[in-house]
């Protein structure tokens, strides 16, 4: 009899993985998903974001505090064995070694760098820096490189996005899909804020809208206006949203982002629209957040444009290292 049991029990279980009920969410966030790491034997490499070309996966990230690097890459032959790249001396290679005019040289404080492939082959590099004009905020640069790994070199001598008055741009990021180009960022309305968690939880707290743009196939030149598509909710995301990544999944457009604090409630969510330009739905719980698998504020992801592939960063003796996952979309809901 209990054997019967047993097996009428285990054969349930089957049936309920392989044909979810209404909430498989909560049910697949319970066991262990697909996210490795930490990588690269946990080094810090915060803000990862990745790019494929040929059969060879690249990996671009923040500097780390106190490097004279500015933006780091690492590369892997199939998404699992990571390593830094270094120049023939060993030192470790700096995919952008020049900035342009308008950063800050002293504390140029580079970020969440973003490469894409244009239809020429070429490559374009979105990053952040401080603005030498306000060294109290970021603006996004674009640079450019006939290969991926760089050097990159600054396009222009002015910011791609730079609204000081807002309080800056940070988190560009871009996609191709339909023939159409776009670019993502955060207005960073924390470097306005009036204190509290990463300065934004003092009332009133200060909007941090994440916008969306076309641009066209150089990648820098804008296409009529953007758009806001996301915002924080106040006190429940410590005045925070970020990061933005954006993928088309079969119909279903969805946006990948961090809200809270990245030292306190960080978390790697997403949300769901029919359209690029919204209205976006947030999940009812992030895919990633403090406790789940170990992870510690774990965010700032980016994910391929196949739907399929995503790279984010958690909490690592180290640093904030780079973890990976393979994900796909049940519905509405991301799974991994």
């Amino acid at each position: 009899m209990l054997l019967s049991f047993l097996f009428a029990l285990s054969a349930f279980a089957s049936v309920a993985f392989t044909n979810p009920l209404p909430l498989p969410e909560i049910s697949i966030q319970s066991i262990k998903r697909s996210e490795a790491g930490p990588e690269i034997s946990g080094a810090n490499f915060p803000d990862p974001a990745i790019i494929k070309v040929g059969s060879t996966w690249y990996a671009f990230a923040t500097r780390t505090i106190g490097s004279s690097i500015h933006i780091q890459v690492a590369s892997s032959p199939d998404f699992t064995t990571w390593n830094i790249i270094n120049k023939s001396d060993g030192t470790q290679f700096d995919a952008l070694p020049n900035l342009p005019a308008w950063v800050d040289a002293s504390n140029p404080a580079t970020w969440a760098p973003d490469v894409n492939q244009m239809l020429d082959g070429t490559f374009v590099m979105y990053y952040s820096a401080t603005a030498k004009a306000d060294p109290s905020k970021h603006c996004v640069g674009a640079a450019k490189s006939s290969t991926v790994t760089g050097p990159y070199t600054p396009i222009g001598s002015a910011a791609f996005i730079c609204p000081l008055s807002q309080g800056g741009a940070i988190d560009a990021s871009g996609y191709y899909v339909g023939g159409k180009r776009y670019v993502t960022w955060k207005i960073d309305g924390n470097s306005l804020g009036h204190g509290g968690a990463c300065s934004n939880m003092v009332a009133p707290i200060v909007t941090t809208p994440i916008m969306v743009q076309q641009v066209g196939n150089d990648g820098v030149s804008f296409i009529g206006a953007a758009k806001k598509i996301m915002d924080n909710d106040g006190v429940d995301d410590q005045g925070v949203v970020e990061a933005p990544s954006l993928v088309k999944i079969g119909s279903t457009w969805v946006l990948f982002f961090s809200s809270g604090c990245f030292v306190s409630t960080y978390n790697q969510t997403y949300a769901t629209a029919s359209s690029i330009m919204g209205p976006y739905t947030r999940a009812t719980k992030p895919l990633f957040y403090n406790g789940v698998d170990g992870l510690t504020n774990p965010g700032g992801g980016d994910i391929q444009p196949d739907g399929t592939h995503l790279v984010f960063h958690a909490n690592a003796p180290s640093g904030r290292a780079m973890f990976q996952a393979t994900v796909s979309l049940n519905g509405r809901a991301i799974t991994a």
